[in-house]
């Protein structure tokens, strides 16, 4: 916790902020000049309405995915099973892992609607991220399923019967495929799902494995009998590319990493708030599909408590408005460091600094 302004013997209130302006502030007045203004949230209905609403819309789209890519992945397998194509049936089992997806993801949307607790002080957003790893883990045996398929086709070649519904299965899983994806990502940009657009992604790329499936059965027509197989393992190389991208992305919401460019748009925001003299330390995190702020500003020393407070809540409203799916942020008011006073003093020998 920074040190900022306060006045002694004040108890701690909570505010919070709707869209209309109705502020209603948390204070937390501590011993001498100590104060955080902090949480300045929007954390009124009609936000709590728009979190519901992006995990209403997140549940709904997993669901509907579910169905769709349930249905193309049967329709493969059954031609799979029919024709023995390994090719085919790699592409059945990603369609099926990332049908499957939908399920840990779903769970994860319902718990994030649970509200935040004394043991879960942030909330249950961090399931959304979790899911993320049962994601990538549906991806690597998927991979791992169809390299074994194909490997084993190849040291033990086989014919491959009913090439036309071969082919007519390939541009079923392709079309399932992309509308799924296009359906995902354009639903996870928009609430703020990491781990919906990626699954997104996963989709997009089981599509083109699909038309992969195509070229192989071209080949087996032609009488190339290693076409299948060896189309098996470009499949099984598209998937583990699609799986490098999905860790990456798990990862980076898991360590807390964010888009600097959102580090740049909040210490501007902040920098053209009246009264702010300076900006400290910017930290920004993603929960779920829901982001938080902690800021440091500085103000002037000779300001009164209920002037700092105003500028603060001032600044927390402008970055509610100015970064998409900023959920609340945590604004803290330095005085102007005068005189050669150090107001951090106290915390920098607590801490050994």
């Amino acid at each position: 916790m920074m040190s900022g302004m306060s006045s002694p013997g004040h108890d701690h209130h909570h505010h919070d902020h709707d869209h209309d302006h109705d502020h209603d502030h948390d204070h937390d007045h501590g011993r001498g000049w100590r104060h955080r203004f902090a949480p300045h949230s929007h954390d009124t209905a009609d936000k709590v309405d728009s979190a519901l609403s992006a995990s209403r819309e997140g549940i709904r789209t997993l669901w509907i995915s579910l169905a769709g890519l349930g249905a193309t992945a049967l329709i493969q397998a059954l031609v799979a099973w029919w024709s023995g194509s390994v090719a085919l049936f790699g592409d059945t089992l990603h369609n099926l892992a990332d049908a499957l997806t939908a399920v840990p993801l779903g769970i994860a949307f319902l718990l994030g609607r649970r509200p935040p607790n004394r043991r879960y002080t942030y909330g249950y957003g961090r399931a959304e991220d979790l899911a993320g790893i049962v994601i990538v883990l549906a991806i690597a045996a998927s991979s791992a399923a169809a390299g074994y398929a194909a490997v084993r086709r190849l040291a033990h070649p086989a014919d491959v019967g009913h090439l036309w519904a071969v082919a007519v299965a390939a541009i079923v899983g392709f079309l399932g495929n992309e509308a799924v994806a296009r359906y995902r990502i354009v639903t996870g940009r928009r609430i703020g799902s990491a781990a919906l657009v990626a699954d997104g992604l996963h989709a997009r790329t089981d599509g083109f494995t699909s038309l992969a499936v195509l070229l192989g059965a071209g080949g087996v027509a032609l009488g190339w009998r290693w076409a299948d197989p060896v189309i098996g393992l470009a499949i099984t190389v598209a998937i583990l590319l699609v799986l490098a991208d999905a860790a990456r992305a798990v990862y980076r919401r898991l360590m807390d990493a964010v888009d600097p460019e959102l580090v740049d748009t909040v210490t501007r925001t902040l920098r053209e708030t009246g009264g702010v003299a300076d900006v400290g330390a910017v930290h920004l995190r993603w929960i779920g599909h829901a982001l938080r702020a902690e800021c440091e500003i500085v103000v002037p020393a000779d300001l009164s408590v209920t002037a700092a407070h105003a500028i603060a809540v001032d600044a927390e409203h402008r970055l509610i408005h100015a970064i998409p799916r900023l959920d609340s942020a945590f604004v803290h008011a330095d005085p102007y460091p005068e005189d050669g006073i150090d107001h951090h003093a106290p915390l920098r020998h607590h801490n050994g600094g």
